[in-house]
């Protein structure tokens, strides 16, 4: 025994086919990601049943390349892990099912990892000073939590999104404008050209919680922008459209972050996610930290996007837990954080 541990990951819960090793927690021997974006792109968003498709095809491939990359064999490793939920049920299930062929056949441990708790764990590759507790923002294509991390795979949520996720708005708000599929890349882009304070859409609050979020309002705002202009024959800037909708969502996100993190004298705070790779938020997160003294950590970008580093990372934390799955263990499409 070397005093390592090695975990073999697998994520496939959207459109993302992806495989790495990852030592103790934090070291990453490989991380192998098939991107399915282009087949996506000309449908405006992500077709669940041509995700599932591709999984099939490239699962096996990303597999033998991240053991290859590490330098392993499927003998070598000491568990295979592998998220089972929240995501695509299709998508999901062929990961769930490679990893189990792969754990039976070799005789080694399963662990099922929940998708989100991956995206929180990606933050401990690159920054092993972050220990709970510790304030958490996620945001992604399909989640907004702002959540206290008590422990290692222990979580309170404070707050979610009640209608539309952040990522999903920046999805819908680029598909009205024409900017296409992946859509928040392509709105941090062309903001970037734009003035941040050129319209002014609502920053919304959920009566009741205080560290709840609602983009709904916000993207129908933006749609009514739009339409308005179309009636009245009036051109609009689409840089400056996407810069105040951009700086409305990051407004929100930074504020509610800051307000919970003096309210629970909390001074470490780490984003995650794929929206977390954002530049403007980034750079508002970073001010706003900075302005009431908090500590920020965030994961280089190709940690924020889905990956299975991340699910490895999460994985090690169980697996020192002593958690396992059983090999009933099944795609939970709806699973919530904190769940098993």
């Amino acid at each position: 025994m070397n005093g390592h541990i090695d975990i073999l990951a697998i994520e496939s819960s959207c459109d993302e086919t992806a495989a790495a090793v990852i030592r103790s927690g934090q070291e990453v021997l490989s991380n192998k990601i098939y991107t399915q974006i282009k087949f996506h792109t000309v449908y405006g968003g992500v077709v669940p049943e041509l995700a599932s498709r591709k999984h099939v095809e490239k699962i096996n491939y990303v597999v033998k390349a991240a053991l290859e990359e590490a330098g392993m064999t499927l003998s070598d490793v000491d568990a295979i892990a592998v998220t089972y939920g929240p995501g695509l049920v299709g998508a999901l299930l062929v990961g769930v099912a490679e990893a189990k062929a792969l754990a039976w056949a070799a005789r080694k441990p399963l662990i099922g990892v929940n998708h989100i708790e991956g995206h929180i764990s990606a933050n401990y590759i690159e920054h092993p000073e972050l220990k709970p507790p510790y304030l958490g923002l996620i945001v992604s294509g399909g989640h907004t939590h702002l959540i206290i991390v008590k422990d290692w795979a222990e979580f309170e949520i404070l707050g979610r999104t009640v209608d539309d996720a952040a990522g999903e708005a920046f999805d819908k708000v680029a598909r009205a404008i024409g900017l296409g599929y992946p859509g928040g890349p392509k709105i941090d882009k062309l903001a970037k050209e734009g003035n941040p304070n050129a319209i002014s859409f609502p920053r919304a609050s959920v009566n009741g919680s205080e560290y709840n979020f609602s983009f709904s309002g916000l993207k129908s705002a933006v749609l009514n922008y739009i339409n308005h202009a179309d009636m009245m024959h009036q051109d609009f800037s689409r840089a400056d459209l996407a810069a105040s909708f951009q700086k409305a969502v990051v407004d929100v996100l930074c504020q509610h972050t800051v307000n919970a993190a003096k309210a629970y004298g909390i001074k470490e705070v780490a984003m995650a996610g794929g929206v977390s790779a954002n530049s403007a938020l980034r750079a508002g997160m970073e001010k706003a930290c900075q302005e009431h003294g908090l500590n920020l950590y965030v994961p280089s970008p190709i940690f924020c996007t889905d990956n299975a580093a991340m699910i490895g990372v999460a994985a090690y934390h169980e697996y020192v837990k002593g958690i396992r799955s059983g090999w009933d263990l099944n795609a939970n499409p709806g699973l919530k954080l904190g769940e098993r």
